[in-house]
């Protein structure tokens, strides 16, 4: 055979003799039905070392399998080059590759300019990070989205951060990594685990980054101390408190439903709801006032109820919803927090009676009143220093088969600010939904712009009538701040869940 007239050598054919000088897996990959060619590349991969067949799900070989032969020999030249280090997933690693090839490719066809298909990004110091891991004995576990440094602190025993024990920092140097920001954020308090939030299109970080520490202390420090601080000459950090929030507002809801109704409507749409939270109109207690908020189990259920709410084509007994956070809202000022009394009890199971928590917490002091609602409940004390000290002795502690979370209750909301609230949320919805006709189909690709929100009303421990069954659940009563993808621009905006009220 002549050589450069175009023809495929023997050694490249599938067959017995294409084995030569390959591993016992290459035979795996062509039996799985990978292109030659591609079965090749993979196998000279395994020879290096960096990945084992082993390492490889089917979800990986399947997604191979599907590319064109010459977009997947691209993408594992790709992820020949990446640093695998700290990639405890390489699999995943691989299919997060094959998704960002495949938006290039997109952006390309599109008429944007593809970026280039390796990207020569400077990375981080390895020598340091080697250091900065024997130091703590935490891992780092990289993939195409993030970069995780954490986890529990080697030797933990205690439970996992609470709300107020996570920052977000914005305005991060593209180029910068763990080996600068973790001596950093060092100086205010033990870290649990910070994730680099990484832009697999440009291989450089989005310019953000959270931060969990054990304590919320070590919180508050970090904001007052590194908030506009200047990380590099001419560049300064945005740090500020991040909370997840577990809470929708959902708008234009018919309002002669009530909550049980609103609860099994919802729930047929996305799973991990608890609680559905209406306010009675003020000029008919028997109707809710077009709005409501699901409160779910997690930021992660919560995320993917809004995902699925929002895309305009579900409606709710013929009416086109509205779907948001729930609004931030000020958390209370150390001054009124200082005199709090009350103690919040979360993470009770249905066995624990209000009897039984009287009994447990009157060991520290006496206890005037409980109330439990749900899986919560609300302890109040005569003095503020036996309520402390229940709370430091108490938070953690197993009860009923289940690890208790106490923490100082936030006090009543001022009732007239609350109905003033109120009414402002319902006239920035109806100003939403005016033109559409009550209930009309929304435009596709269209979606409503927030507009700005005071703080929603908070729940409290005052005595309050429920207004339409309204029984608030226990929350992780966090903000996510910026995960929106600013780039590091900005942190406003986001949500934050309210802390339940009792009556």
């Amino acid at each position: 055979m002549a050589e450069g007239n175009g023809e495929i050598p023997i050694e490249e054919v599938s067959g017995k003799d294409s084995d030569v000088g390959r591993t016992p897996d290459y035979r795996k990959l062509i039996d799985y039905g990978l292109d030659p060619k591609v079965a090749a590349k993979l196998d000279d991969i395994y020879k290096t070392g960096k990945l084992a067949h082993a390492e490889l799900d089917e979800r990986a070989l399947d997604a191979l399998k599907e590319f064109p032969s010459d977009g997947a020999l691209s993408v594992l030249g790709q992820f020949l080059d990446s640093n695998l280090e700290h990639v405890s997933n390489k699999s995943a690693y691989l299919c997060g590759v094959m998704k960002t090839y495949r938006q290039k490719s997109r952006a390309g066809v599109q008429g944007a300019p593809a970026l280039a298909s390796t990207v020569q990004v400077k990375g981080p110091d390895e020598e340091k990070i080697k250091q900065i891991l024997a130091r703590t004995g935490y891992t780092l576990d990289v993939t195409t989205g993030q970069r995780k440094y954490g986890g529990p602190p080697p030797g933990w025993e205690g439970g996992t951060p609470g709300a107020g024990c996570e920052v977000f920092c914005g305005k991060i140097p593209k180029d910068m990594y763990e080996d600068e920001l973790i001596p950093l954020f060092e100086r205010c308090g033990t870290i649990w685990d910070l994730r680099l939030m990484m832009d697999p299109m440009t291989g450089t970080n989005r310019g953000y980054a959270f931060v969990t520490f054990t304590t919320r202390e070590a919180t508050q420090r970090a904001v007052q101390e590194l908030n506009d601080y200047e990380i590099r000459k001419g560049k300064k950090i945005g740090v500020t408190v991040s909370f997840n929030n577990h809470r929708l507002f959902v708008g234009n809801i018919p309002k002669n439903r009530d909550r049980d109704d609103l609860f099994e409507e919802f729930t047929r749409h996305a799973p991990g709801l608890v609680e559905v939270i209406i306010y009675s109109s003020p000029d008919d207690k028997k109707k809710n006032r077009g709005f409501c908020f699901l409160e779910y189990e997690s930021h992660k259920a919560a995320s993917l109820a809004k995902r699925r709410l929002g895309t305009g084509r579900i409606k709710v007994w013929g009416c086109d919803i509205i779907v948001d956070w729930a609004d931030p809202q000020e958390e209370p000022d150390e001054q009124t927090m200082s005199k709090v009394k009350v103690l919040y009890a979360r993470n009770l199971t249905q066995e624990i009676t209000e009897d039984a928590l009287k009994e447990e917490f009157e060991r520290y002091g006496t206890v005037e009143r409980v109330k439990k609602i749900k899986d919560y409940a609300f302890v109040h004390f005569e003095d503020r220093d036996c309520a402390v000290k229940a709370m430091q002795e108490l938070d953690g502690k197993e009860m009923g088969g289940a690890r208790l979370e106490v923490s100082l209750a936030k006090p009543p909301s001022d009732k007239k600010k609350k109905e003033e609230i109120l009414r402002a949320r319902e006239r920035r919805m109806m100003q939403m939904i005016h033109g559409r006709g009550g209930c009309s189909p929304v435009l596709r690709g269209r979606t409503p712009q927030p507009q700005p929100r005071p703080p929603q009303a908070r729940g409290d421990y005052g005595k309050r009538k429920h207004d339409g069954g309204h029984q608030n659940v226990g929350g992780e009563c966090k903000r996510r701040v910026g995960a929106g993808g600013t780039g590091g621009a900005g942190w406003g905006g986001g949500a934050l869940a309210q802390q339940p009220l009792a009556s």
